[in-house]
């Protein structure tokens, strides 16, 4: 049962920082995470939040370079995550956070862009010209890839659920936005690009959309695997892949965390020079309050959210 409750301030371990929450954004992971099915377990009680923009509180044993009133964002230490007023950062995961974003913005940049950036530009090579197809456009995940692949100079077509969504992926700089609720997406892609199909797709939901993607895949096309928030986890038929030459590439962005900290932080450089030259900006649709976590999680779990979700104490 996800409550709201009073809890003693948390006590930064040796290489961690108590930071005092200026905003927190949803993620899907902070849904299954409260469900008990994600692959993270925290014991009970904790406090779900795994991404936030801070402001350095205080500063535990082994910390450098880090000092009290550091804006920051990054990834949470459970069980002390940031749906509360204080919560608790690794040093290490920590970064700073962008000057041209505010706090709310920043809190939702973190996971969302280096994500995007990983699955386009580290696995799936996307090149200038190339065509995008990205699912969920309107979603936190997918408008943030549908800015990054504008911005690696790639025709970018959208995949939205209604007139409201299919606006949503317009305002952020698609080409094309197809509303699955009223067009069959692979027929649309191969009309847009005269029958080869998408170069590049970018797939956070999984299920019925991993399926029909293949059937719009271009000749040596590559569609990036980065989460199931259908709820359904496709089987791959290699075969297919194998007559139609194209590659299946999973994207589990944490792992960068522990196998290459350099490349996060260089690619946090980078996406920070992107927002600092108005070409990236997370798109925030609503800052709500600790108080309307539960409910904020349910919609976001419901589908019926755009664009990312932000709690402010």
């Amino acid at each position: 049962m996800l409550t709201l409750a009073e809890v003693p301030v948390p006590e930064p371990g040796p290489g961690q920082v108590l930071v005092r929450l200026r905003a927190a954004a949803a993620n899907f992971p902070d849904v299954l995470m409260c469900r008990g099915a994600y692959q993270v377990r925290p014991s009970l009680p904790f406090t779900p939040g795994v991404e936030l923009c801070g402001e350095v509180a205080r500063v535990g044993d082994d910390v450098l370079g880090v000092r009290a009133g550091d804006r920051v964002i990054g990834g949470t230490a459970l069980p002390y995550g940031g749906f509360a007023e204080y919560a608790v950062m690794n040093s290490s995961s920590m970064l700073p956070a962008p000057e041209d974003l505010d706090d709310a913005e920043a809190a939702a940049f973190f996971i969302t862009y280096q994500t995007g950036w990983f699955g386009l530009h580290r696995r799936a090579r996307i090149r200038a010209g190339e065509t995008l197809l990205v699912h969920a456009a309107a979603g936190g995940v997918g408008s943030g890839a549908v800015q990054l692949g504008k911005a690696a100079g790639a025709r970018v077509i959208g995949v939205a659920g209604g007139e409201r969504k299919a606006e949503a992926a317009y305002a952020v700089g698609a080409d094309v936005v197809i509303d699955r609720h009223k067009e069959d997406f692979p027929e649309v892609v191969r009309r847009e690009t005269g029958g080869r199909g998408a170069d590049v797709i970018y797939d956070p939901v999984g299920g019925e959309s991993y399926q029909r993607s293949t059937k719009c895949i271009a000749f040596e096309g590559r569609i990036v695997v980065v989460g199931f928030a259908s709820g359904q986890i496709p089987s791959a038929a290699l075969n297919h892949a194998l007559l139609k030459n194209y590659s299946i590439l999973g994207l589990h962005w944490g792992l960068y965390q522990t196998q290459d900290p350099h490349a996060v932080r260089e690619c946090h450089e980078q996406l920070s020079k992107l927002v600092a030259d108005g070409v990236v900006r997370p798109l925030v649709s609503e800052r709500l309050g600790l108080g309307d976590v539960r409910d904020g999680l349910q919609r976001l779990a419901d589908g019926d959210t755009i664009g990312r979700l932000v709690f402010e104490p």
